[in-house]
């Protein structure tokens, strides 16, 4: 598609990623949840699956819809640097999104964490596949993470002892603001990475291809609050 040059200079620019590698996760119910990275023609689905969540106050899910929707959609219309989403999906239907940016190949800006399909910590493993992302697959050193829900705040900066250096350093800040920024450093993933992060490589073709075309969930029974 053609650019026209006021486009081009709107557009931020952009460090090539590298791809993060599908794998498949067993969950506790014993179904199987394949991790992709999403693709940007899949955004309308992506935005189709967190828009009915933006009026569910229960666990924030409101605020945090509301940013990933616009976020997301920033990404497919190239307003946001070096962005990535990856999706949660079991049978084709999405059970979890999260976001994040990579700001340098020292840095990750952690972003979202939506859980759809509860009860099976979901949200846990997409935000640890989503750490993976981060220090693994892109060799950042560390992440900046915040948290916009007291379930969050156990499930990031408790459960994984993240560092705290609001305090000290006052300047070391997330781009979505809020609450004091936390870090994930490349030394707390090592010593996390074996019980967080779980799933196997590479995906048998036949999960693999379960997970080719995204499916919107057809209810939110799981969310307290959720209604129609």
């Amino acid at each position: 598609m053609a650019i026209d040059e006021m486009e081009k200079k709107l557009r931020p620019p952009e460090i090539p990623l590298k791809p993060y590698p599908p794998k498949v996760i067993t969950l506790a119910s014993g179904e199987k949840m394949v991790v992709r990275e999403a693709r940007r023609e899949e955004t309308g689905i992506l935005l189709g699956t967190i828009y009915p969540l933006i009026g569910v106050p229960s666990d924030f899910y409101d605020i945090v819809a509301a940013r990933m929707y616009a976020e997301v959609l920033g990404w497919y219309r190239y307003r946001v640097a070096n962005e990535f989403v990856l999706v949660g999906v079991i049978d084709g239907v999405i059970a979890g999104i999260v976001n994040s940016r990579h700001v340098s190949s020292k840095l990750g800006m952690s972003l979202h964490t939506l859980a759809i399909k509860r009860g099976l910590r979901v949200g846990a493993q997409l935000f640890a596949a989503k750490m993976e992302n981060h220090i693994d697959v892109l060799g950042e050193e560390e992440v900046y993470i915040v948290a916009e829900s007291p379930n969050g705040f156990k499930r990031w900066m408790i459960e994984y002892q993240l560092e705290d250096r609001s305090s000290q350093y006052p300047e070391v800040r997330s781009e979505l603001g809020g609450v004091p920024t936390y870090v994930l450093t490349r030394k707390l993933w090592d010593a996390v990475r074996e019980v967080k992060c779980t799933g196997t490589r590479p995906v048998p073709e036949k999960d693999l291809k379960s997970a080719e075309k995204l499916i919107m969930p057809s209810e939110y029974v799981q969310i307290p609050g959720f209604k129609r």
